[in-house]
């Protein structure tokens, strides 16, 4: 008998919470909840912003892509004597149309650069010689008009 309570002793004394650690140490099921309300709050109000300035971006990116697509035409042009063809688009810029001798491109290194912000190939249209080549996007919604994110975007 006297060793099992010397055991028990024992076994206390080594269980028994430091000052360090005390045994009620951590958090309850209500602060945690507490915390996680507090996070989900702070994202939702977040959230639109972040959105909001993705939107702003993607459309600032495809005027700047504009713009350099309608450099490289406009090298083409020198090059060639006159914008691509509608039918030729804007591959010209990337590879030498059929019979072109005076080709010295490509005039854009990626043909990435021709895929706007949304995934969708810019468009591109030639009226004939005097006029002038438009590049453009219809916008996240790919039809005509609309406005901030939506609306097209024209060289």
């Amino acid at each position: 008998m006297f060793c099992r309570i010397r055991f028990f002793e024992r076994r206390q004394l080594r269980h028994r919470p430091s000052p360090r650690y005390p045994a009620d140490a951590g958090y309850t099921l209500l602060e945690v909840l507490v915390v996680m309300g507090i996070i989900v709050l702070l994202a939702s109000i977040a959230a639109p912003q972040v959105l909001g300035y993705l939107g702003r971006a993607r459309t600032e990116t495809a005027k700047a892509q504009i713009g350099s697509i309608a450099t490289a035409l406009e090298l083409y042009a020198l090059d060639m004597g006159g914008f691509p063809s509608t039918q030729s688009g804007l591959a010209a810029l990337v590879s030498a149309p059929p019979g072109a001798t005076r080709w010295r491109g490509p005039y854009l290194k990626r043909a990435d650069g021709l895929i706007d912000p949304w995934g969708r190939p810019y468009q591109y249209r030639f009226a004939g010689r005097g006029g002038q080549p438009q590049v453009f996007t219809l916008g996240r919604d790919n039809a005509l008009g609309g406005d901030e994110e939506d609306r097209d975007i024209i060289n």
